[in-house]
C-alpha cells in the first residue's frame, strides 16, 4: 500500500479508464488528479508536479512521450508510467531510453500500475531528496566562508541555516553584542529565494521615536513639518527582500505596536496616507536582551515576540566555541597582513593560551580590533598579543624579573585552561596535571573563577 501523502496523475483520453485507475489509487492511499490530455496535465502539473504520471501513449493531440519530452524540456522532475493498448517492443524500448520508469500493456492489472507507480515515486522522491542534500551541503560550504569556525556549535549553526534559508518565516537571532547577528541574518538572505533583491538593515534602537514611522513605513509629502517629498520606509525598500531589524529589544513599548500591526497585515500605510499598500518582506530580527525577561518586565509585547520568532537562533559567545578563537584571530591576522603590506606573526604558546583565556566580552568584534592592532604593532617589527589584548608588556620584556614572567605565563594557561575545558574542575586539574587542591590554590592566587 501506498503512503498518505503520495500523489498520482492519470492521463487517459478514455474516460473509464481514468476513473477507474483514480478509484484504485484513492483506495490505496494516494492523492490523485487526472487529465483527459497532454495539454491538460501540463497545465496542471506546473508549478505543483506529483509524485508520479501514469499516462496512457497514444492519445489525440500530445502522445504519452510527447508529454514526457515536453516534462523533460521544462525540467519537471516527475516518475512516468506509460500504460498503451498499441505497445509493442520497440516502443518500449523508445519510451524507457527516453527515461520512462515502466511500460505497461493494455489490458493491465491495476494492481500491477499501482506497485509501478509506488516504485517510481519512492525512486523519484529519493531524487529529489539527494539532490536537496547537495544542495545544502553547497550551501554549507559556501556559509564556512562567512561563519568561520569548527566548533560543534558552529557547525551546527550553519546546518540551521541551510534549512531553514528557504523557509520564508519570521526568524529571531539571539546572540550577544558583536558576535555576528548581521552576518547571520545576510546568510540567511543571501540563501534564501529573496536572494536577488534588496536586504535592508535597520538599527532598532537607533532610530528616534519621533521618526520611527517615517522610518520604517515611509511618509507623503507634506505628511508633516518637514517633509518637502516622499519618502519610503525601510518596509517598501525591502519589497520581495529581507527586512533585518537589529536590536528589536531596544524598540519603544508603543511603537511596538505599530511594528506588530504591519506585520500581521502585510501591509503599509505610510505617514500622511490612510490607504495601507501590500507589502512582502521576510522579517529578521536580532537581539542581545532577554526578550522573555523584557516580557515579564513589560518592556516588551508577547504578541510581538510570537509574531518575530517563528523560528529561533543562538549565536554561541566566543569565549564559548574553543580553538574557533584561534582560527578567526588567525585569518584576521591574515586579512590585516594584506591590508597594511606586511607578513602576519607566527603565534607562540603564550600567544595562543592568552587568546583563549580572554573572556572576549565584544565577541568577534572585539577579536578583530585586537587583530588588527597586532598587526598594526607589527608593520614596526614590535607590539605582542598581550599588548593588543591591553594587558601591558610581554612576559618576556628585558628586565622583567624570571618569576614574574614565569607567574605571568601560568596565570595565561590557568585561563586558557577555565575557557577550553566543558567538564569540571576535576576534568581542569587532569588536564594540567596537578592536583585539585594545588589547582584551587592557584585560581585564588591569581584570582581567577570558572
Amino acid at each position: 500500500m501506498a503512503e498518505q501523502h503520495l500523489s498520482v496523475l492519470i492521463v487517459d483520453d478514455d474516460r473509464e479508464v481514468r476513473e477507474a485507475l483514480s478509484e484504485f489509487f484513492e483506495g490505496a492511499g494516494w492523492r490523485t488528479a487526472t487529465a483527459r490530455s497532454g495539454q491538460e496535465a501540463l497545465a496542471r502539473i506546473d508549478p505543483d508536479p506529483p509524485d508520479a504520471i501514469v499516462t496512457d501513449v497514444r492519445m489525440p493531440g500530445m502522445s504519452g512521450l510527447e508529454l514526457h519530452r515536453q516534462l523533460k524540456e521544462r525540467d519537471i522532475e516527475v516518475a512516468v508510467v506509460m500504460i498503451s493498448a498499441h505497445g509493442d517492443i520497440p516502443m518500449a524500448i523508445e519510451a524507457m531510453r527516453a527515461g520512462i520508469y515502466d511500460f505497461i500493456e493494455k489490458p493491465f492489472d491495476p494492481e500491477r500500475v499501482l506497485e509501478a507507480a509506488t516504485r517510481a515515486a519512492e525512486t523519484q522522491r529519493l531524487r529529489r531528496q539527494n539532490e536537496r542534500l547537495r544542495a545544502q551541503l553547497g550551501r554549507l560550504a559556501g556559509l564556512g566562508a562567512v561563519l568561520v569556525g569548527e566548533s560543534a556549535q558552529m557547525h551546527k549553526l550553519r546546518r540551521d541555516i541551510a534549512e531553514i534559508a528557504e523557509i520564508d518565516a519570521a526568524v529571531l537571532v539571539l546572540g550577544e553584542t558583536g558576535s555576528g547577528k548581521e552576518l547571520v541574518a545576510r546568510a540567511l538572505h543571501d540563501m534564501s529565494t529573496r536572494a536577488g533583491e534588496a536586504f535592508v538593515p535597520v538599527n532598532c534602537a537607533a532610530v528616534p521615536e519621533g521618526l520611527f514611522e517615517s522610518t520604517m513605513f515611509g511618509h507623503l509629502k507634506g505628511a508633516f513639518t518637514g517633509a518637502v517629498q516622499a519618502g519610503k520606509g525601510a518596509f517598501q525598500v525591502a519589497d520581495g527582500g529581507s527586512l533585518f531589524l537589529d536590536e528589536i529589544g531596544a524598540c519603544p513599548l508603543d511603537q511596538q505596536a505599530k511594528l506588530l500591526r504591519v506585520l500581521e497585515a502585510g501591509e503599509v500605510a505610510e505617514v500622511g496616507s490612510s490607504v495601507p499598500r501590500p507589502i512582502d518582506a521576510r522579517v529578521i530580527s536580532a537581539t542581545n536582551a532577554d526578550l522573555e525577561a523584557s516580557i515579564a518586565a513589560g518592556s516588551f509585547r508577547d504578541d510581538l515576540f510570537y509574531r518575530v520568532s517563528t523560528i529561533t537562533l543562538r549565536l554561541p559567545p566566543l569565549r564559548e566555541r574553543g580553538d574557533d578563537i584561534v582560527l578567526l584571530f588567525t585569518q584576521q591576522l591574515e586579512r590585516f597582513a594584506k591590508v597594511y603590506g606586511v607578513d602576519p606573526p607566527e603565534l607562540s604558546q603564550e600567544d595562543v593560551a592568552l587568546l583563549l583565556g580572554h573572556a572576549w566580552p565584544g565577541n568577534v568584534r572585539e577579536l578583530r580590533q585586537v587583530a588588527e592592532r597586532r598587526m598594526l604593532d607589527a608593520r614596526y617589527k614590535r607590539g605582542s598579543v598581550r599588548q593588543a589584548l591591553g594587558r601591558g608588556s610581554a612576559p618576556a620584556a628585558l628586565g622583567s624579573a624570571l618569576k614574574e614572567q614565569v607567574e605571568t605565563y601560568e596565570r595565561a594557561v590557568l585561563a586558557a585552561a577555565l575557557a577550553r575545558v566543558e567538564g569540571t574542575m576535576d576534568d581542569v586539574a587532569r588536564e594540567l596535571g596537578i592536583a585539585r587542591r594545588t589547582l584551587n590554590e592557584k585560581l585564588a592566587k591569581y584570582g581567577l573563577s570558572r
